[in-house]
């Protein structure tokens, strides 16, 4: 069987902070002493976007995602040359979606009305907590009241698709602290809401000095009592950790766990690309550190890795997305995104129904059963080839090595 060509999506990196937060894995950097070398960075990202663009002729781009870091200490002429040059090299499908990712404490006043009009259609918010303690101690630059007055400009640019960011299970902080905060989120009434656990990834701050956590029994109680409340507000949720006004689902990493296309351009940016030609599915990364791919002479020397996926992986990397959203997936998907027949898995998908983690649906899908939501990582774990590792926590920047939640 051959894969078929899924959607295409573009994912833009854009790494500094003004501080890195004790908790955050992603590959973002504090911004140098010498200044955010934002002229050079755009550069070097339209060349690699040049670069990229030449491995997918006649491909439709349905997303744009600009994720850091903090984009939002880029200009918005910056983020429009980025836009008009991907417009130019590739097919835009009719009502693009262009996410762009916002800390409170980094956009200067009427500069979302700028971002709309360099072409940005939806943007990613991170609140984190309203809470200002909570946020001390998360590290964030920003307090609770930022976050009110983001969103008011949000309102006043016309941008009124936007997306909280929400944590829960923060250091010391209770079931009802984790509603009030949810509570304070949807009293902005966001389009899309991102709630997740707070986990202490490898490399961390964190995870070298623990705060203080609430024990799994008491975040979960809290998970469960705040999608009883997001889904009494009308959002439903679609994902593990995203829920969404009736239509207002994030395009972009929805073709993330659809196991969709994507090019990745920037710093430590990965990319996915499915050559119908030849039946593979090549994997792109890009070098990490800022100053490498600043200093790369040409397009080709800012790639770190290139590699076919192999059968097996494909199998692993699709379920490994896919099982994350709620309504699951069925066999056409699993055939058109791996190009593998689904009696190469079909013992497999029995096996987590027999288990109580998979449910078949009426209409030929699979779904996680709630039991398999919450131990995940064991249903995810049945699909990894033999000789493979048990896989760990998936959040985040494990989606689909570029996914971002938002």
């Amino acid at each position: 069987m051959i894969p078929r060509a899924p959607p295409l999506a573009l994912y833009v990196h854009l790494p500094w902070c003004v501080r890195k937060c004790p908790y955050c894995d992603f590959n973002s950097h504090v911004v140098p002493a010498a200044g955010l070398p934002e002229r050079a960075y755009v550069e070097a990202l339209l060349d690699d976007l040049e670069f990229a663009a030449r491995g997918c002729p006649d491909r439709e781009l349905v997303s744009v995602f600009f994720g850091g870091g903090t984009p939002s200490l880029f200009s918005a002429s910056s983020v429009g040359r980025v836009l008009e040059r991907a417009g130019q090299l590739l097919r835009t499908a009719p009502g693009l979606e262009v996410t762009f990712e916002a800390n409170p404490g980094a956009v200067e006043r009427g500069r979302f009305a700028d971002y709309r009009s360099a072409g940005i259609t939806r943007v990613s918010l991170g609140a984190q907590s309203f809470d200002d303690r909570a946020l001390a101690a998360l590290g964030r630059i920003h307090a609770g009241r930022e976050t009110l007055a983001a969103v008011e400009e949000l309102g006043a640019a016309g941008l009124d698709n936007f997306n909280l960011d929400l944590m829960y299970a923060l250091p010391e902080q209770t079931p009802d602290a984790a509603l009030r905060d949810l509570e304070q989120a949807l009293s902005l009434g966001p389009a899309h809401v991102s709630h997740y656990q707070l986990t202490l990834e490898p490399g961390t701050v964190f995870e070298r000095r623990p705060p203080p956590l609430p024990d799994d029994e008491t975040a979960w109680a809290m998970q469960l009592a705040c999608q009883s409340r997001l889904a009494e507000a009308g959002y439903r949720q679609y994902e593990v950790s995203a829920y969404a006004a009736p239509g207002r689902e994030c395009r972009h990493n929805l073709n993330y766990w659809r196991f969709g296309d994507y090019l990745g351009i920037g710093a430590g940016a990965h990319g996915k690309l499915t050559n119908t030609a030849t039946g593979t599915v090549l994997r792109t990364a890009r070098v990490r550190q800022p100053a490498r791919y600043l200093a790369a002479a040409a397009a080709e020397s800012r790639i770190d890795e290139t590699r076919i996926v192999s059968a097996d992986e494909l199998t692993f990397e699709f379920f490994l997305n896919a099982l994350r959203l709620v309504d699951g997936f069925d066999r056409a998907l699993f055939e058109s995104r791996t190009g593998r027949p689904w009696a190469s898995v079909a013992s497999t998908v029995a096996a987590a129904e027999a288990k109580g983690l998979l449910r078949a649906g009426s209409t030929g899908r699979w779904a996680p059963t709630a039991l398999g939501q919450r131990f995940l990582n064991d249903l995810q774990g049945l699909f990894l080839p033999a000789t493979a590792a048990t896989p760990g926590n998936t959040d985040d920047s494990g989606l689909a090595s570029a996914a971002r939640i938002g």
